[in-house]
């Protein structure tokens, strides 16, 4: 679950990078040739890191962004999404990695922002400090916590954006306050939305299949009264994107349910090394370990 929406909230932000750049960032008018469009350079970021994932990082939620400025320049924007609620302790660290490592390979000047996504105990690092016998170095990077403002604020924003960040917050509370309450607090967010009069009927519809999808409820009962709205408003009509991205996630939830049958179906053989299980399952030694280790095999 939490990868799965780690991948929505970065689909939600790239739909709504128009609105992101003024949430997080003021003059944007004045510095940004919003005219010129955006760039999102997912390959290329992930050409400089290629093997995170197989090792448990979660650069498939950042962002690598190239924008215009008024003056005619490129800027380059990284926004990496720092989903887990704890172990951060090597998050500067990792921030300072992207930084050279984009700024070696391109030449660019890079702004950096840090969005937690936790709850409120999550550390919060902003920046990256190693010294060493008279070599320094200082690296900091903006930061912001979905936390930093309240629901209220959030709702008297004249920015559709600060919708999302309020459905992260309410994300924080699914399994924590009762479905029924958790439903109308998502009704909120949509109805916000459609108020802002912001949006045309398609932008509205795929932000209302994110809230859905992104603030999960089970009870079909519950979920009737958000469905209507949806059909009301979305009639008739294909979406892209953030629809896209909800059926990408579905076709992989089948695939890895039978990657994990698969392999427990090995490892309860007891025939099989770790080496050799991952490779006939095709995935790497750590989830068979950690596949194991759920089976309680050691």
């Amino acid at each position: 679950m939490r990868r799965k929406n780690d991948i929505l909230l970065k689909s939600a932000f790239e739909e709504a990078f128009p609105d992101l750049l003024p949430f997080f960032f003021q003059n944007t008018e004045s510095l940004f040739d919003l005219t010129r469009g955006f760039q999102f350079m997912d390959k290329e970021l992930h050409e400089l890191f290629p093997d995170l994932e197989k090792k448990g990082g979660s650069r498939f939620a950042d962002m690598l962004v190239k924008t215009y400025l008024q003056n005619g320049r490129e800027e380059w924007i990284l926004i990496h999404l720092e989903i887990q609620g704890e172990g951060t302790d090597d998050f500067a660290s990792r921030m300072f990695q992207y930084w050279y490592r984009i700024y070696d390979r391109y030449e660019v000047d890079i702004v950096a922002l840090a969005v937690f996504t936790g709850g409120k105990n999550q550390k919060r690092p902003d920046y990256f400090h190693k010294s060493f016998l008279g070599t320094e170095i200082l690296y900091k990077y903006n930061v912001f916590h979905i936390l930093d403002y309240s629901e209220k604020q959030l709702l008297g924003m004249d920015n559709p954006f600060a919708l999302i960040i309020l459905a992260a917050q309410k994300a924080l509370l699914i399994n924590k306050i009762p479905e029924i309450e958790l439903a109308e607090q998502r009704l909120t967010i949509a109805r916000a939305l459609i108020k802002t009069r912001k949006y045309n009927n398609e932008r509205i519809r795929r932000f209302l299949l994110f809230l859905k999808t992104f603030i999960y409820i089970e009870n079909k009962e519950i979920n009737s009264k958000f469905e209507l709205e949806v059909d009301i408003l979305t009639r008739n009509r294909h979406a892209m994107g953030i629809i896209e991205t909800i059926n990408m996630l579905a076709m992989e939830e089948g695939a890895e349910k039978k990657e994990l049958q698969f392999v427990t179906n090995l490892l309860t053989a007891n025939k099989f090394t770790i080496a050799e299980i991952a490779s006939y399952a095709d995935v790497d030694e750590e989830f068979v370990m950690e596949v194991k280790k759920d089976l309680n095999l050691d």
